[in-house]
């Protein structure tokens, strides 16, 4: 099948203004992102079983309760001993009734240890390292790329990184009701830095090679695009939908926790795919004419 690729960046770069613009204005209007515990704070009740006990059982009092987003761990000298943590907005008091009076059914020997109040204090550091990481890995990966290939691909590329980045969080508070924002989805963000640089990598350097060609260089900037991402497609899509494949079995077959962790790297593989071959080539083709027609007026 014959595949034609053409310039559309403009189309493109609305559809993403759009998709953020709508992030910011459901923002606005107080549907934001869904912060889990980590990020916002809750309480922390510990208990001893007595004895070994399923984690799984006190998940179904939970959930039986309308508590779903409770953080479970196993702690203790033998493991019998369990911690919850859940946000502040749960009934504290119900709940800890409904959890021993269940549990201490299949838990006889079941006791109360402690219950305290724990804030987001781990959620604000990791959120403040996770924006640095990004910050530092966007200048160093400009340096890089400037030095292997030009600065106006290092440019383009921190900018096709940044729409993912964006593309990623937008759909996090479109899809609010389906991902909850937790230290996992940090991971995912970091993630998609190193999937969403490395396509683009593969697109330049095939425009470099395209641009040095004699058959080649003849023809403008946007078309030498045009070729180099037509050569690339393949090898791009089936690296792609391989990895998709691991990731959608990730989040079908997984726990929650894997869910909140695979779904956002879902919407960035996409979203880097998608830049690299539909955005980042024509950005740079539209930074290095825009530099030969600053060239050309003082001359």
């Amino acid at each position: 099948m014959k595949i034609e690729v053409k310039n559309r960046l403009k189309p493109c770069a609305a559809v993403s203004i759009a998709i953020m613009v709508i992030a910011l204005v459901l923002t606005l209007m107080g549907h934001g992102m869904n912060l889990g515990i980590d990020f916002t704070g809750g309480t922390l009740m510990t208990y001893n079983m007595g004895q070994e006990f399923d984690v799984a059982d006190v998940e179904t009092v939970l959930r039986d309760n309308g508590v779903s987003d409770a953080q479970i761990a196993k702690t203790g000298e033998e493991s019998t001993q369990v911690q919850i943590r859940i946000s502040d907005s749960e009934n504290t008091d119900a709940l800890r009734e409904a959890l021993e009076t269940t549990l201490s059914e299949q838990y006889p020997d079941m006791a109360y240890v402690d219950i305290s109040r724990v804030g987001a204090v781990a959620g604000r550091d990791l959120i403040n390292n996770a924006i640095k990481s990004v910050a530092l890995a966007s200048v160093l990966m400009l340096i890089y790329i400037a030095f292997r290939f030009d600065f106006y691909s290092g440019l383009a590329a921190v900018i096709g990184l940044v729409h993912d980045v964006a593309i990623m969080i937008s759909f996090t508070v479109i899809l609010s009701s389906f991902i909850r924002v937790e230290t996992t989805f940090i991971a995912a963000l970091l993630t998609i830095v190193g999937y969403s640089i490395n396509n683009t990598i593969i697109i330049f350097d095939r425009i470099r090679e395209n641009s040095r060609k004699s058959g080649v260089r003849t023809k403008s900037r946007e078309e030498i695009v045009n070729l180099s991402v037509k050569e690339s497609l393949s090898r791009t899509l089936n690296t792609t939908i391989t990895t998709l494949l691991t990731i959608v079995t990730l989040y079908i077959m997984g726990v929650d926790s894997i869910r909140q962790f695979a779904l956002p790297l879902i919407i960035g593989i996409v979203s880097g795919t998608y830049s690299a071959n539909m955005i980042n080539g024509y950005v740079w083709a539209a930074l290095m004419d825009m530099r030969t027609a600053r060239r050309k007026v003082k001359a």
